[in-house]
């Protein structure tokens, strides 16, 4: 019987690999994903117990208050801040961090403001992108004919 277990498990290492990068602790910012202020991000002041969270966005407008872990994202920023820090101590560190010049750089935001802008977007508009998106098939449909001749002739 061990000998069959060593063959179904011939590279078992003692190492554990960690799975999760994003853990919740003091500092994280998180990005709220809903609610009444979904879209915004926010650091993690204090946990109050396993659902919930005491949450301040000082640069963000979102105030300070308890939060589920269900609203938020956590994302890949952390911020020194003790435990419990004021309104003031978290602002200066958010700044000194430079969060929201490094989200606005992200591709997670990016990614939104596409989703927001295709949203946003009028039939006329719509209209205008079908009409590039068929003149750039049209041109690569045109490139790669010259390439198939040339690669046919050799």
């Amino acid at each position: 019987m061990s000998a069959d277990r060593k063959l179904l498990r011939p590279f078992c290492s003692r190492t554990a690999i960690m799975v999760f990068k994003r853990f919740v602790e003091i500092g994280r910012v998180a990005y709220i994903s809903f609610g009444p202020h979904a879209g915004k991000l926010v650091a993690i002041v204090d946990v109050i117990d396993q659902n919930r969270a005491l949450v301040d966005g000082p640069c963000t407008g979102v105030k300070r208050q308890a939060m589920p872990f269900k609203c938020m994202q956590l994302t890949d920023y952390v911020i020194k801040v003790p435990h419990s820090a004021r309104q003031k101590f978290v602002r200066r560190a958010w700044e000194k961090a430079q969060v929201n010049e490094k989200w606005s750089q992200s591709s997670w935001a990016k990614k939104i403001e596409a989703r927001q802008k295709r949203a946003k977007m009028s039939d006329f508009d719509r209209y205008k992108v079908m009409k590039a998106k068929r003149m750039r098939n049209k041109i690569i449909k045109h490139e790669m004919m010259k390439l198939q001749k040339e690669a046919a002739k050799k």
